[in-house]
């Protein structure tokens, strides 16, 4: 067997196709939930983490510094196969986007944060001396502002959040990886995994593209 029959095997592709969009389906689900629910998380973290007193502030960077450290694989099994011993379960589905947005959530509050202390502080006191609620001055003066700073550090947790769902097979979630593996069993061909690779690269290049073409356009807006 040479090179392309052995990793680029059209047929099989072709046969097992079906299959790895099913599971591109289930991956884009996990990861488009666990993203929206991450940067929520990481928003309200970063603001407490900055404004809150401090008998609320140490519990967040606590929790930030810990879900920081620890790695996904050990946090999916923990979510998925110890807490059942204590009578909490979830289905692979919510446990997978439990310990996605966990692990989010802290990496977003970080990059939040400091995209809210590079605004310039003369931008907090004429929100002050101009009477804005502390609401106001967040919504319509801070955060326009700190979006355009964290784009690009969004972007690649983003990324790095879509890539980290091929953990979900972990706890038998039938995800594009978790699909591609079966396939390859099937057809006993690693041709199918050559094809996730190539969906994962298909879906999420265009992404980078975008998301960098909107950072440009603010900056013109802004200049």
């Amino acid at each position: 067997m040479d090179l392309f029959e052995t990793f680029f095997n059209v047929p099989v592709l072709v046969r097992t196709f079906p299959l790895l969009i099913s599971g591109l389906i289930v991956t884009l689900q996990i990861g488009t939930t666990s993203i929206v629910s991450g940067l929520v998380l990481g928003l309200g973290l970063a603001l407490v983490r900055m404004y809150a007193p401090t008998a609320l502030r140490l519990p967040v960077m606590i929790y930030i510094d810990i879900f920081r450290s620890i790695p996904l694989l050990v946090l999916l099994i923990i979510v998925y196969y110890a807490l059942p011993f204590i009578g909490i379960r979830l289905s692979p589905f919510l446990s997978a986007v439990v310990a996605l947005t966990l692990v989010s959530g802290a990496y977003t509050a970080e990059i939040f944060r400091a995209g809210i202390q590079a605004i310039p502080k003369g931008q907090f006191e004429a929100s002050r001396a101009l009477g804005l609620s502390y609401k106001d001055m967040m919504v319509d003066v801070v955060l326009p502002q700190a979006i355009k700073i964290v784009i690009p550090p969004l972007t690649n947790n983003c990324i790095n959040v879509m890539k980290d769902t091929a953990l979900a097979s972990v706890v038998a979630m039938p995800d594009l990886l978790k699909q591609a593996t079966q396939a390859q069993a099937l057809a006993a061909n690693p041709t199918p995994l050559i094809g996730a690779a190539i969906i994962y690269l298909a879906f999420l290049w265009p992404l980078v593209t975008l998301v960098s073409r909107f950072e440009n356009r603010l900056n013109q807006r802004g200049a």
